[in-house]
């Protein structure tokens, strides 16, 4: 009787550890879809206010239409590709990446122009559409690092023994971080 109440007690034991690693491991991967969430949300922002932009620019710098097509058609790409958090595979997030490193420049080339007109960089909606941008840019920036981090939190967690153990049981997988594209470190080149 007595080697029941052992055997008994053992197993309660590691079903309740099981029970609340998983529930850890459930609570980490909703934080990763949360960043992740986040992401896009900052990303969705920048997608929405580049045709104000676009149209702002298109009434000083009309002959300047092919930055103004490339601008969008960037934008295009870059909103067609929709990623789920079940998804985020480091090739998906790289292609993800490309998408909105191609909006990014086409963007550095479209304010690049606005230098060659007076008119325009005085203009206070040009001005206005500019800072939004650029405090846009530094909330995706935020987004990305803080999407990183739980992400980190997330694989620990899922890699540290004996959680792998639940971890690979549950099919909890290691998700994927966001990384510089090559090239990062040099200041774009931008030339008329």
């Amino acid at each position: 009787m007595k080697k029941w109440m052992i055997v008994l007690g053992i197993a309660t034991v590691v079903a309740l550890y099981g029970f609340s690693t998983y529930n850890g491991l459930v609570t980490k991967d909703e934080a990763v879809a949360t960043a992740w969430s986040n992401v896009e949300t900052q990303y969705q922002r920048r997608a929405d206010l580049i045709p104000n932009l676009v149209n702002t620019v298109k009434g000083y710098a009309a002959h300047e239409s092919e930055t103004l097509e490339s601008v969008v058609s960037a934008r295009a790409a870059a909103t067609s590709i929709n990623m789920d958090i079940d998804e985020l595979t480091p090739e998906k997030l790289a292609e993800f990446q490309a998408a909105q490193n191609e909006v990014r420049s086409a963007l550095g080339r479209l304010i690049a122009i606005a230098e060659n007109y007076p008119d325009l960089k005085a203009n206070q909606n040009f001005l206005e559409l500019q800072a939004q941008l650029e405090g846009t840019e530094n909330r995706i920036a935020v987004a990305r690092k803080e999407f990183n981090e739980t992400a980190q939190g997330y694989n620990v967690a899922v890699r540290r023994f004996p959680a792998s153990l639940v971890a690979s049981m549950c099919g909890f997988e290691k998700k994927a971080y966001f990384e510089s594209v090559e090239g990062a470190a040099q200041a774009p080149v931008v030339q008329f």
